[in-house]
């Protein structure tokens, strides 16, 4: 292929906004149900409904529920497992699920009485944010499904209570909330959901409070069951302030297995029952310096489970992540092969073999069967297709620098990358630092279109695993304790200013960009710094007073306690840090990007800061989308959030380019 000379920035590209968007989303929740395997896929055609998926015995797909039907929690407003199955002798599989507009659970016979749909098992409330589900058991015997329960009691978000609870598969409690059992009480601000041993006889789960996070420290529940289904002897065995245990399970001889980050690592531990019912002592199945865990973002995730044979599959690694084999007795683990360099913290295990959600850099999210008896790996469902020539993709570099006080950074570096183009001689790319949600998150190192985007058109993008990101150990993760649009800021400062000084980058087109948390830390470079030239916010924290007094959900109203610091004791901090007290000190353009039904980082705070910026003139523009929440999921938000995007650095770097309709700037 013969190449051309053009500007960075001004190339032609096939990954446009519309491809991007079609293959925005990835598989999640898997679960096997008899030999069939299933679980929940994105649908941004579809109004950003999440679809439950199973894949037959025989190879074939369909999906389970047609729309409008939206498999979909709202628990701690991320949600978690939505779902549950179980496969009967006759009459196919009942399947009970969460259908997010109306958060009711439902049951389902897919494989029932031809024109059968979805019947109510719990009732709707007025009061609040309503009755929520998540993290689904089916207990057939038992006539009920067990699962996390959230009920609002009144019309603040902080009024809530969580607890364990029980519902009739009958449907008796479809209008009677009276008819749902709860099985634990409600002492304990999150819960996640039950995990029953393999007799039937005890019951695990983890809970923590108020202003912990999960990565801070959560404990181990655990009950014995009786006959009748009721819970006994609840008593914490693991677990505590300063140790984060972010799942719990069972093996087959019904010992406790559990992920504890006890040593600075979450790694697999196991404990067995003395004859007294007491816990003995925990023992690590495989200790290393890596994670074998991950924060508990979401309700139900999981990073192992046991298989039939005595092993047990485990998502491990440091940065990237692996699917490993563990042999729990001998501590020997074998990876499997293939070129996937993350994998989801959802697995279903059936027999001896596993599957899993895995992704890597030339590869979409897709679902990966390994045979643990012949060791071998087969992609089995949502297979990634090349949607355009892969010489399009970016050829990402993992990449440490060195920041303030000579602290490693971990970051991506995806070069512009084209099989028909290059840049002129002597000019240096533009470049965009990306700084992920969370705070406590990570960029995995996988083919992402969005990024596609604008590699193929000449623009780089670094990914910044900043200070505070997971996969790196609890020491890398503490290092944003209290110090949260300092370290991230100067984190992704730094590997902007390294990429330039090495000649990468062109300094002065550099720009920043981030959603939700990551929105927040391209707010505060933009005020703390003067490295980007412009920047992209997305549903961004702004406020941190009012954020932290009622400004958001319950799950992350007291999140800012360990990220700043607490608001009694350092108000002074609140307002020094939020980009909203100082939006005089910003004279870079930007983009804000804002779903109007966003209750984690609500619109208010969007709108406060544009507010402040009228009339100080630096350009900047707003595009606020209806029906969107937190994180953008219809195919038409997406195309045009990423054309605004693109259109903002067309006009601030200087790009020629005519395809790009130019964007409605205040000043």
């Amino acid at each position: 292929m013969t190449t051309t000379t053009a500007g960075y920035g001004s190339w032609p590209s096939p990954v446009d906004a519309v491809l991007t968007a079609a293959h925005d989303g990835r598989p999640d929740y898997l679960g096997t149900v008899g030999d069939e395997l299933w679980w929940t896929a994105p649908r941004p055609a579809e109004g950003g409904r999440r679809a439950l998926v199973r894949r037959r015995a025989d190879g074939t797909e369909d999906s389970v529920l047609p729309p409008p039907w939206n498999v979909r929690s709202r628990v701690v407003e991320y949600g978690g497992q939505p779902w549950a199955a179980v496969a009967r002798p006759t009459g196919g599989p009942l399947v009970v699920f969460s259908h997010f507009p109306d958060q009711r659970l439902y049951a389902y016979e897919p494989d029932g009485a031809p024109g059968a749909r979805p019947r109510p098992l719990t009732p709707v409330s007025a009061t609040g944010g309503g009755l929520r589900w998540v993290d689904p058991v089916v207990r057939p015997e038992l006539g009920e499904v067990w699962c996390v329960l959230e009920e609002f009691t009144g019309p603040a978000p902080t009024d809530v209570r969580r607890m364990l609870a029980a519902v009739p598969l009958d449907g008796t409690a479809a209008e009677d909330r009276a008819a749902v059992r709860e099985l634990t009480d409600a002492r304990h601000r999150f819960v996640t959901g039950p995990r029953v041993s393999p007799d039937g006889r005890r019951v695990a789960w983890i809970a923590w409070d108020h202003p912990r996070m999960p990565w801070d420290g959560t404990e181990v529940r655990i009950a014995d069951v009786a006959p009748d289904g009721t819970f006994r002897e609840a008593r914490t065995v693991a677990g505590g302030p300063a140790e984060s245990i972010p799942q719990v399970g069972w093996d087959a001889a019904g010992r406790l297995l559990l992920v504890s980050d006890r040593t600075g690592w979450w790694n697999l531990y196991r404990a067995e029952f003395a004859a007294g019912g007491e816990l003995g002592e925990t023992v690590a199945l495989c200790p290393r310096a890596e994670e074998f865990g991950g924060p508990l973002w979401k309700i139900g995730l999981s990073w192992f489970t046991p298989l039939e044979n005595g092993l047990i599959a485990v998502v491990h690694g440091k940065g990237t992540t692996s699917l490993g084999i563990l042999d729990p007795d001998s501590g020997t683990l074998v990876d499997a092969a293939g070129p996937w360099t993350e994998w989801a913290s959802t697995l279903a295990a059936h027999g001896t073999r596993v599957v899993g959600a895995a992704a890597g850099p030339q590869t979409s999210c897709e679902l990966v069967e390994l045979d643990t008896r012949t060791g071998r790996t087969r992609v089995v469902g949502a297979a990634h297709t090349d949607a355009v020539d892969p010489a399009y993709y970016p050829e990402p570099r993992l990449r440490t620098f060195t920041g303030p006080g000579g602290r490693e950074i971990h970051a991506q570096v995806h070069p512009p990358r084209h099989p028909g183009f290059t840049g002129p001689a002597g000019e240096r790319p533009p470049y965009v630092i990306w700084a992920h949600g969370g705070p406590t998150g990570h960029a995995p190192l996988v083919l992402d279109l969005e990024i596609a985007y604008f590699t193929s058109r000449g623009i780089g993008v670094a990914e910044v695993n900043y200070g505070g990101s997971t996969g790196y150990g609890r020491e890398y993760r503490e290092r944003l304790r209290e110090q949260w649009g300092v370290v991230d800021v100067e984190d992704c400062a730094a590997v902007a200013a390294a990429l330039a000084a090495e000649g990468t980058a062109d300094p002065a087109r550099l720009a920043v960009r981030g959603g939700s948390a990551g929105g927040w830390t391209a707010a505060a470079s933009l005020v703390a710094t003067d490295v980007y030239a412009c920047g992209t916010i997305i549903y961004p924290v702004l406020d941190l007073s009012a954020w932290a007094t009622g400004e958001t959900h319950d799950f992350e109203s007291q999140y800012l306690h360990g990220l700043v610091g607490p608001l009694d004791q350092v108000p002074a901090r609140y307002k020094e840090r939020s980009p909203v007290e100082h939006v005089d000190r910003v004279t870079a353009p930007f983009l804000l990007l804002q779903g109007l039904d966003d209750v984690i980082c609500p619109p208010a705070q969007a709108e406060r800061l544009l507010a402040r910026a009228a009339g100080r003139g630096v350009p900047h523009a707003y595009l606020a989308f209806e029906g969107e929440g937190h994180g953008f999921r219809r195919d038409d938000t997406i195309i045009r959030a990423l054309e605004a995007e693109l259109a903002l650095y067309v006009r601030t770097f200087g790009i020629d380019r005519t395809d790009v309709a130019p964007l409605e700037y205040r000043s």
